[in-house]
């Protein structure tokens, strides 16, 4: 019986952490419940025992990729080392194990409450992280510069990603990077 619970929570494990990569790779829409199994090494009937729905597994896997981040940070967390590491062209290149937001922003902005909530609670968390770090005289003024910041990192991160030309892409990258005070 333990071994049967154990297995159960591996192979959830297995479907949260393909469901992470898949949905920042390819889109939430953009993936189905069988070619996430079957990245996870399991057969697609066996979904049901472990979500009531896809819906239910990407809230999981927000709130996963958000807890592993957060126990182990990836980036700085100062706004202007987290700037220098982010804006590079190989977070641009990796969607599947980058930032959340620049890679489904658009489409979790039509998500349910629940998934909105956990996205939520992660943007309070970067910008209270960035306040510490922004510039500003008073409280105001740096939540501000943190808000500001983080948002054209995020937005340049997806423009980068749109744009079908490499150099605009790298430069965009470097613009913003240069605006935010974030270069070398």
């Amino acid at each position: 019986m333990a071994r049967s619970r154990e297995q159960k929570a591996e192979s959830r494990r297995a479907i949260v952490n393909s469901a992470a990569k898949l949905f920042r790779e390819k889109g939430v829409d953009g993936v189905t419940v069988a070619e996430i199994m079957d990245a996870a090494g399991l057969t697609h009937g066996g979904f049901p025992r472990h979500f009531a729905s896809k819906q239910e597994l990407v809230t999981e896997a927000l709130a996963d990729i958000f807890e592993s981040s957060n126990r182990q940070p990836l980036l700085p967390t100062d706004v202007r080392g987290f700037a220098r590491a982010y804006l590079r062209p190989e977070h641009r290149d990796a969607a599947g194990a980058g930032c959340v937001f620049a890679a489904l922003g658009p489409e979790m902005s039509r998500a349910p409450a629940p998934t909105r909530r956990v996205l939520t609670e992660e943007m309070r968390r970067q910008i209270e992280q960035f306040i510490a770090s922004a510039p500003g005289d008073d409280p105001h003024q740096k939540r501000v510069a943190a808000i500001g910041s983080w948002a054209a990192m995020i937005g340049a991160m997806l423009l980068a990603r749109i744009s079908d030309s490499e150099e605009l892409s790298d430069e965009i990258l470097q613009a913003t990077r240069a605006f935010l005070g974030a270069e070398p």
